[in-house]
């Protein structure tokens, strides 16, 4: 399975590349130039990759036009992150939601409900504000320095006693996401309310979107969130690899 997973590796770091010699690969995925340099044979072999005209780099072959070409609906995000989610849900008990940005704004996309009776809203289509959101706080994290400082001219709203309104502090806030690589709120869009949520990442390494798990804070609190947090991450990892954002090791 190893095996697999780096060499649809290699065939993104190509895709992202265009072109790339094995020294290049194997530092971008953190393995063996030896590995490398095994797959790419195997993979040539298949005529997955090709030589390039120079000498010891690799670019992709005719053989993944045929293998996209039988591809159906394979950018519907909805669909390729739901049985991710589906499972997610099963396992903290608690909702999932997949948020994609729009202007100062959020928007679910897709919501898998948790198995408790207490959950929450149904957030499908809903726009939510991206300074009190978990998914609103991940795009915030990535935003350049002009982008961010236009959002928060425009002013920051407080929905809640908790909300972050003050610039500094939530520039503190984003920085500390971009160290950890997730964002959690804690009853800033609505009392008693928490969430966790990881960034979806395509083939450049973009984010496009938001993987979230919200429940109540009588079960969502700093003694629960440590593993919600863990599945979340790894949840937001495979629909982002899944998605053509290449796995390293």
């Amino acid at each position: 399975m190893q095996s697999v997973h780096r060499a649809v590796s290699i065939l993104q770091v190509l895709a992202i590349h265009g072109a790339a010699g094995v020294t290049e690969i194997a530092t971008e995925l953190g393995v063996h130039k030896s590995t490398v340099f095994r797959l790419l044979a195997t993979l040539e072999a298949r005529g997955l990759v090709e030589q390039h005209t120079e000498r010891g780099r690799y670019r992709l072959g005719y053989g993944v036009v045929q293998l996209a070409a039988g591809a159906t609906k394979a950018d519907d995000l909805s669909l390729l992150s739901r049985p991710i989610c589906r499972q997610l849900a099963e396992t903290v008990h608690e909702t999932v939601n997949v948020t994609v940005h729009d202007g100062r704004a959020v928007i679910s996309i897709d919501q898998v409900l948790g198995s408790p009776t207490i959950t929450t809203n149904n957030w499908v289509g809903r726009r939510a504000p991206m300074h009190a959101t978990a998914a609103g706080k991940v795009f915030m994290a990535q935003m350049d320095r002009g982008e961010l400082d236009a959002l928060l001219a425009e002013g920051l709203e407080a929905y809640t006693p908790r909300t972050i309104v003050d610039p500094a502090t939530l520039g503190r806030e984003l920085a500390l996401i971009r160290e950890r690589g997730y964002a959690t709120t804690m009853e800033e869009s609505e009392i008693g309310l928490a969430a966790v949520g990881a960034p979806i990442r395509t083939l450049d390494g973009r984010v496009i979107a938001a993987v979230t798990a919200s429940g109540p804070t009588f079960r969502m609190n700093e003694d629960t969130l440590p593993g919600i947090v863990d599945h979340v991450l790894a949840a937001a990892a495979e629909i982002s690899q899944r998605h053509g954002y290449p796995r390293r090791g």
